[in-house]
């Protein structure tokens, strides 16, 4: 099967398209970027598409739902089913949390692997799993209370809130390894976790976790 992934979540507009059958990326593009995810992300998707053998091979399409950037969530989300409405194909969701935890997941089963980015405000969007289970399912923290309920460790921590999560970890003598800081995951895993997703089970629904940090004021918002 063939997956377009996309991410447009955190720091990046990302793109691939990955081939389930051999397990291979046929195309990838990734642009680091803050904002304006909405004018990258088309002409990228165009870029893909046409690297990878056209529209036509695509059978599905998944993209991350969060947590993250409100209006990145958003982006994406809209994107990927303008996709698979205009071709044909289902669109899955998948947790970028998810997506950081997986590739530090190949080859390792001791300890917890855990995802965290940077939810501002000395919080952290955070899931974790131990031994392919999952034992904190996404939710924001503290950095503290996030190491405690991970137990005693080894950890392995991946994505922009994980130099944070290290930190406390190693105040309070828990082992822990920082994989990567990375600003967003990598959109290939995107692809393979969407390869395996059920569609009926992992709709392409935002996974906000918190409230905006800016809302409009009651002025702003137009009477019933």
């Amino acid at each position: 099967m063939k997956i377009l992934g996309i991410d447009t979540s955190l720091g990046a507009a990302s793109a691939c398209l990955f081939d389930s059958a051999v397990n291979e990326v046929l195309a990838r593009e990734t642009v680091w970027i803050d904002r304006g995810h909405d004018q990258a992300i088309i002409p990228l998707l165009d870029r893909v598409v046409a690297q990878g053998g056209g529209r036509q091979s695509i059978e599905r399409v998944a993209v991350t739902v969060g947590p993250g950037s409100f209006t990145g969530i958003r982006v994406g989300i809209s994107a990927a089913r303008a996709v698979g409405l205009a071709i044909g194909v289902p669109v899955v969701g998948v947790s970028s949390l998810s997506a950081f935890i997986a590739p530090i997941m190949i080859d390792w089963s001791d300890g917890v692997a855990a995802a965290a980015i940077d939810a501002r405000h000395g919080r952290i969007y955070v899931a974790a799993f131990a031994g392919g289970t999952s034992i904190i399912p996404p939710r924001i923290a503290a950095p503290r209370e996030a190491v405690r309920a991970m137990g005693s460790g080894p950890l392995r921590l991946a994505g922009s809130g994980a130099a944070a999560l290290a930190i406390e970890a190693w105040s309070m003598g828990v082992a822990a390894e920082l994989v990567s800081d990375a600003k967003a995951p990598d959109v290939a895993f995107v692809a393979r976790l969407g390869a395996a997703a059920d569609p009926a089970s992992a709709p392409p629904r935002p996974l906000y976790l918190k409230a905006p940090d800016v809302t409009p004021s009651a002025a702003a918002i137009p009477a019933a």
